[in-house]
């Protein structure tokens, strides 16, 4: 045994002989196989001689890792391509509304150390002029109050979108924060019901496999041989089809290897974190995600740096008066598989790799993943060519996911051990490397990130630097362009202050309005 954009897909056979795939098995469920499973059956043709047949296999006894997740503006996009209205998504999965991250103490530790990484970007135009702009108001406001009227919506706590709106549209860009579980709740009731995806709870025991090492079917206790053209391994941590790929640590740059998390009841009528918050702590962050009945909390840590025991105290502390859950302990490496997709399968989600949860991107690799897969959906003679132009862009976007959560511990001055270490030029990428030694004297800017569809724009490593106070661009003997106007950003938040509803309101509001029958399914 071996260890185990939208548009339509075609199963019909090509006229060079090379049949096209039509039966896509895939293994374990949770976010990542749900989200499969929906994004390919939705966009799968019928009108066709050989109809795509998407079939799931999951174990009834794994349960999903899910603490509470934060989502990307990319998920908008997702639900809708499937076919879930955003009212449902919101009340199936006790889901709020993110208007990004705020990472508290990562500069110096001090009270007022806090900046914000929204998802509206900042004002089109020359970045240098930008900073300049920046740098000239009175009264030293951050750099993303400056540039983006989305961290006073979110201090505020308000909605990033009226209830009038068409679904998935807002006034700012936005993604969510779900109860994972929850979430792939909702996607299995969607797969199975509505777009035809055939479900097996079952234990997969071994994997067959042709000469040439393709899967030929996945051997399951009850079901016996389960058949497929292609492969999609959703499995988790365990890695089932896909474990003999060698895992690429890369620990020697993200330190963090365990977490700590809780999930603690809130006041019906409390208000409602508009962002993820990252709280530094001396060997690592503690998340805190606001769900309108729950917040998700937990202490990310380095194990070479700080023992479970201090963990836990540094996590009761944070909680100060709330009285604390047994944690669940998550122990992770932060890394990926050195290919991604090897013959007709192709790992995703967690059997594809993790890295520490900073800035959410373990389900936004789900999404991008399956954009690829659909956007070129092979056929049996294509399919070496395109697993491997895969594997390229997808090495590439987790390098630049490595560099992008380094990046938020480089400017820091604090001086515990922890810290330090992450400012160890050999913990630091090369590539990187230079880059912060180039923004040290310019902001990032599009030259910098050249493809087309870069995971993290400029704007992203913008906010970080800035954020935390990392550089200041020096003066160039080339004339400058022209600063912009900054008054319409602060123009813009005190208009959306005055029309925005709170996220506490708007969400018991719609959850008002909900059918008997569609509470009792999120209960």
């Amino acid at each position: 045994m071996h260890t185990a954009g939208s548009r339509s897909i075609s199963a019909a056979t090509s006229e060079d002989g090379g049949a096209t795939i039509s039966r896509v098995i895939i293994v374990g469920g949770g976010t990542a196989g749900w989200l499969a499973a929906c994004r390919i059956a939705a966009a799968a043709r019928t009108d066709v001689p050989y109809p795509i047949e998407v079939t799931l296999v999951e174990s009834p006894e794994v349960a999903t890792i899910g603490v509470g997740e934060g989502t990307w503006p990319t998920m908008r996009g997702t639900l809708e391509r499937i076919g879930i209205g955003e009212a449902e998504f919101l009340t199936a999965c006790d889901a709020s509304f993110k208007h990004g991250s705020r990472f508290i103490g990562w500069a110096t530790g001090s009270v007022d150390d806090a900046y914000m990484h929204p998802f509206t970007p900042p004002l089109g135009g020359d970045p240098a002029a930008m900073v300049a702009a920046w740098q000239a108001l009175p009264g030293e406001p951050t750099f993303a109050d400056a540039v983006s009227a989305q961290p006073r919506a979110a201090r505020l706590g308000l909605a990033p979108r009226q209830r009038a709106m068409p679904d998935y549209a807002g006034a700012l860009n936005y993604g969510y924060h779900v109860d994972a579980a929850k979430l792939a709740a909702l996607l299995m009731r969607h797969a199975t019901s509505r777009l035809g995806v055939r479900h097996l709870r079952d234990h997969v025991t071994g994997v067959e496999r042709r000469e040439d090492g393709t899967i030929a079917s996945v051997d399951t206790r009850m079901h016996g041989h389960v058949a497929g053209d292609l492969f999609l391994d959703c499995s988790g941590h365990a890695a089932l089809l896909v474990g003999d790929v060698p895992f690429l640590d890369r620990g020697d740059v993200l330190f963090n290897d365990r977490a700590l998390a809780v999930q603690v009841p809130v006041a019906a009528d409390s208000p409602i974190l508009a962002q993820t918050d990252a709280t530094a702590h001396a060997a690592g962050w503690i998340w805190d995600i606001g769900l309108p009945t729950r917040r998700g909390v937990g202490c990310v840590y380095s194990s070479a740096h700080m023992s479970d025991d201090a963990a836990a105290t540094t996590l009761a502390a944070y909680l100060g008066d709330v009285a604390m859950p047994t944690p669940r302990r998550l122990t992770f490496r932060s890394g990926h598989r050195e290919r991604f997709w090897v013959g007709n399968c192709l790992a995703i989600g967690l059997s594809a790799g993790f890295l520490e949860p900073l800035e959410a991107s373990a389900i936004v690799t789900v999404e991008l993943s399956l954009d690829a897969l659909i956007a070129d959906w092979p056929t049996r003679s294509t399919m070496a060519l395109i697993a491997t132009r895969f594997n390229e862009l997808f090495r590439y976007r987790w390098d630049r996911i490595v560099e992008f959560l380094k990046l938020h511990y480089l400017p820091s001055r604090r001086t515990e051990p922890y810290w330090r270490a992450h400012r160890d030029p050999a913990s630091v990428p090369a590539r990187l490397a230079d880059l912060f030694q180039l923004w040290a004297n310019r902001p990032p800017t599009r030259a910098d990130l050249p493809m087309a569809d870069e995971i993290f724009p400029a704007a992203s490593y913008q906010y970080i630097l800035y954020g935390m106070n990392a550089s200041t661009p020096v003066a160039t003997p080339i004339r400058d362009a022209p600063p912009p106007p900054l008054d319409p950003i602060a123009q813009r938040g005190r208009t959306l202050a005055a029309s925005l509803p709170p996220i506490r309101a708007y969400l018991d509001a719609l959850r008002a309005e909900q059918p008997p029958a569609v509470l009792e399914q999120t209960s």
